[in-house]
């Protein structure tokens, strides 16, 4: 137990896909693998899908909804634990989503979910669903017009239309870098869909 909590906490770890946030390219139960080393090392960089604790953990205006007790998130994140009626608690869970800005970045996002850094569009071919605009070129999904601050990030989902990212979150839009669990790299189910996340 105590080498499988080891390599849980500081190599990586499995996670599953709970949501269509990130549809296509991620499917509701895949399972991935989120390897923890790599931001040891570097900054995240554009593109790369991160898997980091929940808004309700760091969100000012979240956090003081739902405060845990000391231990809870670590005892509810252990394989099945979690399950159990009453352990489990909203700023235990873990989120993924795809980084599209990084420190520094100027970026906006229009009423589509399109995004432009620094004056260029960002190319997504893994983003097939945005959010649809109605006659008058207006839609329910959230506009963002921002610079990123030192240290922390800007990710959405790739479902573009059904995704609760920064553009929804209450107290800001960006996600600290140290509340980044790790990068997600490899999925290992199904079998049929086995491989790297190079997408």
């Amino acid at each position: 137990m105590a080498l499988y909590l080891g390599i849980r906490h500081y190599l990586a770890e499995a996670r599953f896909i709970p949501s269509g946030s990130m549809l296509p390219g991620l499917q509701i139960q895949d399972r991935l693998l989120v390897e923890k080393l790599t931001y040891r090392g570097r900054k995240p960089r554009r593109g790369e899908i991160v898997v980091f604790n929940s808004p309700y953990a760091f969100d000012p205006a979240l956090r003081s909804m739902t405060s845990p007790p000391p231990f809870q998130c670590a005892i509810a994140n252990l394989p099945l634990v979690g399950l159990i009626p009453g352990v489990g608690n909203s700023a235990c869970d873990a989120y993924i989503k795809r980084v599209v800005a990084v420190a520094g970045d100027q970026v906006v996002v229009n009423p589509r979910g399109e995004v432009r850094v620094n004056d260029v569009d960002l190319d997504e071919p893994y983003v097939t669903n945005y959010c649809n605009l109605d006659k008058r070129g207006m839609s329910l999904c959230r506009t963002l017009n921002v610079t990123v601050p030192e240290g922390q990030v800007l990710v959405l989902g790739d479902n573009r239309s059904n995704s609760w990212d920064g553009r929804y979150w209450p107290g800001g839009p960006f996600l600290p870098e140290d509340q980044i669990i790790g990068r997600a790299v490899w999925r290992f189910w199904p079998f049929n869909r086995l491989g790297t996340l190079g997408f």
